[in-house]
């Protein structure tokens, strides 16, 4: 698979990837976020684009022509690399990789309250339940005590390896 992304004029991402699926048979996909927010006094999910002005280009069989990109209304550029390599390579095609796996859309980030119940689901004190004493959301992180030497020891663990205890 090749992947390619294109700088767009911003607010027309969603025409550019429609025009580029009917021009060339090809997958397009402009990333978007989910995010909570309160309205009304209700939590609620709202989607903004995570990246405005990007659209993302996946082709199966071969490498794109870029001069077909040309007369697309709305399509600025394609990204290149310093060598004027337009497929995307390393770290830039796996996340175009990732957002292909996830349809473009980024979920929300779970968040976690000061003196909530999880459980350690990797690493040493897998399967261990303990309640959260700090979260420090800026890192993603929280402090918990865990059980050692008779004595109750704090340290600090990402979101990635813990689950509520009511999700587990």
């Amino acid at each position: 698979m090749y992947t390619y992304c294109l700088f767009c004029e911003t607010g027309k991402c969603d025409y550019v990837a429609r025009a580029l699926m009917q021009k060339i048979s090809c997958r397009a996909i402009y990333p978007k976020q989910v995010q909570h927010t309160w309205a009304k006094g209700k939590m609620v999910d709202i989607v903004h684009d995570l990246l405005p002005g990007y659209v993302f280009l996946y082709v199966e069989d071969n490498p794109l022509d870029i001069a077909l990109l040309r007369n697309v209304q709305g399509v600025i550029r394609c990204l290149s690399s310093q060598d004027r390599q337009f497929e995307l390579t390393g770290s830039d095609e796996q996340f175009a990789l990732m957002l292909l796996e996830k349809d473009g859309v980024i979920g929300k980030t779970k968040v976690y309250e000061e003196g909530q119940m999880i459980r350690i689901c990797q690493g040493a004190f897998e399967g261990m339940e303990t309640k959260i004493l700090k979260v420090n959301r800026r890192n993603m992180r929280m402090q918990i005590e865990i059980p050692f030497a008779s004595q109750k020891i704090k340290t600090w663990v990402e979101y990635e390896i813990v689950k509520a205890v009511d999700e587990a």
